[in-house]
């Protein structure tokens, strides 16, 4: 079968350009420029230098600031509830000095800070120290609240008192109990407590939440945990687990669509129930995330829409259950104990809107997606983390029982809890074990995050789950292990890019999965396979390139509508602006929104105007000319490409800096005996002068490998990926990240780019 390659004449004279320049400039091996040297490499830092943990700060804008070395995107993390960017004055090698204002009139008693990036060459997490700083500020006060009476599990029958006491630094205008998620009812102030009369003659038996808050005289809100008691007759429901197969994480950027726009659900059932375009079996159980999401909290603010998915889901066969996390910013903070209380009341929510819901509208259990491993002190400080995401899953166990609700709780666990010296050897609960073997005895189930693109051998799923399908069996937990695979392109962060089917495609995931199917499904602690997630497995073909078969969503001609609000820009820096929007909605599901740029506001939203798309509700511009104005409109596309309304433009101004641009003046992409070939040269964009720089990027599509590579003193690099000898296929380059000294990359300006290849008939 003769191979095609789809190159045009221009890019095989480049090729052959390429192999001259390189035996000239390099007088190295052929096509190779060496990569940095990861063992000689510095560490990276980040350090906090503008402040001294334990300082007292006055309420209004302080400046923090700091250093750091070899790290890039860094972010602040205020109090566990807020992340965000900092401003970096960089010299161009990613090393400098960042700031951030911080407005502190907002926060009261202590401020928690630690800033977070990315390494450089391995391109892992790097912290700064925690800093806490104090500050008096009445004014921002949160009322601590807390209900007295009546005390948990308590069985309630006749007139019952609800007393709530609340510790607060300013004086309270009023105090409100609901009860099992019904109307806030004002409490009356006796004594040291507020009550609340509540008859419970009317309710009949079984499990009630009780929730109070009180709001001061300057707007702050403090809510309590939730108590729940019974009234007479009740009964707690047991916990029963059930296969999930197949189970999908849908987050929160296409569970809010789905929620909020009913016609985004026909593509769902359309994708789920699809068994022929891979030979896939049909998707059963949802994950569908229900965090906050751009000011929205579906759990409370919009219960009815909730429901009336969960009922249309229940309908179509789905079983739903909430995808959580830990309430915090980042995630992952939700694990240390003085984060808990924010979990729980993330758990909570659900525990309550289940329990104000009609037995079709209710969840049918928690994925619990808290990820312990990504602090910095999960390895530096062993076992302090591992010991307080215990403490957490067990108090969440107390609360679900505690509602009395059949509810069953799983968390997702990465694959290398049961070998790593991280998670091994943890005291807990009175025994030293592995991590996830303190973890099964305690939840319902575990969905193992065993990303690896292949299910045999040492290193591949079936290998990588036996173990705790092994301990399942022994503890008698029969549907209690879930398999997660990952088709995400994830191949950008630290890991290999074996741990996603991204590059390999549909086809072979589904064969491969089929062999987890043969090795595990006479096994009664196997609880099925959970695909990450939504929004990838739409978009994954069988292969990729020219011979790919992609599934296709229902037939639409109706496009989406506007983007709803005005859309908003903000410059963040010098090169880099922030664009805003609200949700668009359309009879099927909008599929994406695209970004469009210009330098005027007249400009035309076509295609040569395309900044960029995004799934969510923001977008974040970069790689653009300082003190230079932009224009954007925003517009919305379906799952079947209809695009909808363009908006009105908005405008921002770019910061200054004194680095200079620079540019990618050129980009081609070949195939030859089975490795992709990527030929890049950096310039000056003001003068065309060639810029020595170093390059970090990665192969996609077919591939997957990252590099980490200086150009020669032309500018110029080349650079092979791995193996990939296929009869047919697609193999791309993504420059991720442009270092040099004294310039910044200005990546809105590149040259037009041969990023990709294809080749066979």
């Amino acid at each position: 079968m003769e191979k095609v390659v789809e190159a045009v004449n221009v890019r095989i004279a480049k090729k052959i350009a390429v192999i001259w320049l390189t035996l000239i400039w390099l007088g190295t091996s052929l096509w190779t420029v060496p990569a940095l040297n990861v063992e000689g490499a510095e560490p990276s830092t980040v350090t906090i230098d503008s402040h001294q943990d334990g300082d007292i700060v006055a309420a209004g804008i302080i400046r923090l600031s700091g250093a750091y070395s070899n790290a890039y995107d860094l972010k602040i993390v205020v109090n566990g509830t807020k992340v965000d960017k900092v401003r970096v004055k960089d010299d161009g090698t990613e090393s400098g000095t960042w700031h951030y204002d911080l407005n502190t009139s907002v926060y009261d008693e202590k401020i928690e800070i630690v800033v977070i990036g990315s390494d450089s060459v391995t391109r892992y997490g790097v912290w700064s120290p925690f800093m806490t700083l104090l500050i008096d500020n009445p004014k921002a006060s949160v009322p601590k609240v807390s209900i007295v009476d009546p005390v948990e599990q308590k069985t309630v029958q006749g007139m019952e008192k609800i007393r709530t006491a609340v510790d607060a630094k300013n004086q309270i205008v009023r105090v409100e109990i609901r009860v099992n998620g019904g109307p806030w009812e004002a409490a009356e102030k006796k004594g040291k407590h507020y009550e609340l009369k509540w008859d419970t003659k009317r309710v009949p038996a079984r499990t009630n939440s009780i929730e109070a808050r009180a709001i001061d005289m300057y707007g702050n809100e403090g809510c309590s945990l939730t108590k729940y008691v019974r009234t007479k007759g009740a009964v707690s429901d047991p916990v029963t687990t059930v296969s999930q197969d197949r189970a999908i994480w849908i987050w929160e950027s296409e569970s809010y669509p789905l929620v909020m726009n009913a016609g985004s659900r026909e593509v769902l059932r359309s994708l789920a129930q699809d068994t022929e375009t891979f030979g896939q079996d049909p998707i059963t159980t949802l994950y569908l995330g229900v965090d906050t999401y751009f000011g929205s909290d579906m759990l409370e603010d919009e219960r009815e829409k909730v429901r009336n998915f969960v009922s249309w889901a229940h309908e179509e066969g789905f079983q739903v259950q909430a995808l959580i996390a830990g309430g915090t910013k980042p995630p992952y903070f939700g694990a240390y104990e003085r984060y808990h209380d924010i979990a729980l009341r993330e758990f909570e929510k659900v525990l309550n809107y289940n329990l104000s819901s009609e037995p079709a509208e209710q969840f049918d259990g928690v994925n619990i997606d808290i990820e312990p491993y990504i602090a910095a002190d999960f390895k530096s400080d062993k076992p302090s983390i591992q010991i307080q995401y215990l403490d957490l899953l067990r108090k969440i166990v107390e609360r679900r029982d505690a509602s009395g609700l059949n509810l069953p709780l799983g968390p997702a666990i990465p694959r290398w809890y049961d070998t790593s010296d991280t998670a091994t050897d943890i005291p807990w609960n009175g025994a030293t074990k592995p991590l996830n073997e303190h973890i099964q005895e305690l939840m319902d189930y575990i969905a193992i995050m065993d990303y690896r693109d292949q299910a045999e051998g040492s290193v591949g799923i079936i290998a990588q789950a036996q173990n705790e399908i092994d301990y399942a069996m022994s503890i008698g937990k029969k549907h209690s292990v879930v398999i997660g695979v990952e088709s995400k392109d994830i191949a950008d962060g630290g890991d290999p890019e074996m741990i996603s089917f991204r590059e390999e495609g549909r086809a072979w995931m589904e064969s491969e999965l089929n062999k987890v199917y043969d090795a595990f499904s006479d096994n009664s602690a196997f609880a099925g396979i959970a695909l990450h997630q939504y929004e990838d497995i739409q978009k994954l073909p069988s292969q990729w390139g020219p011979d790919a078969r992609w599934w296709e969503p229902p037939a639409d001609h109706q496009p989406p509508s506007a983007v709803s609000g005005w859309p908003s820009a903000a410059a963040f820096d010098y090169q880099s602006i922030e664009i805003s929007y609200g949700m668009a909605s359309d009879n099927t599901e909008v599929d994406e929104y695209r970004i469009y740029r210009g330098m005027t506001a007249d400009f035309p939203a076509d295609e040569a105007h395309l900044a960029g798309t995004s799934r969510s509700l923001s977008y974040l511009d970069k790689g653009l000319l300082p003190e230079t104005t932009y224009y954007y409109k925003v517009a919305a596309v379906d799952a079947q490409g209809n695009l909808g309304p363009v908006s009105s433009a908005v405008s921002a101004v770019t910061g200054s800096t004194e680095l200079k641009p620079m540019i990618i003046g050129e980009m081609t992409v070949t195939y030859e005996s089975g490795r992709g070939l990527v030929y890049l040269k950096v310039v000056d964009m003001e003068t065309g002068q060639r810029v020595p720089a170093v390059v970090h990027g990665r192969y996609t599509y077919m591939g997957g490998k990252y590099i980490d590579v200086k150009t020669n003193a032309e500018g110029v690099m080349t650079a092979q990926s791995e193996l990939v000898d296929k009869e047919s296929g697609m193999i791309g380059f993504q420059v991720n990240r442009l270092n040099a000294p004294g310039y910044y990359w200005a990546s809105a300006y590149d040259h037009e780019l041969a990023d990709t290849v294809q080749w066979g008939q």
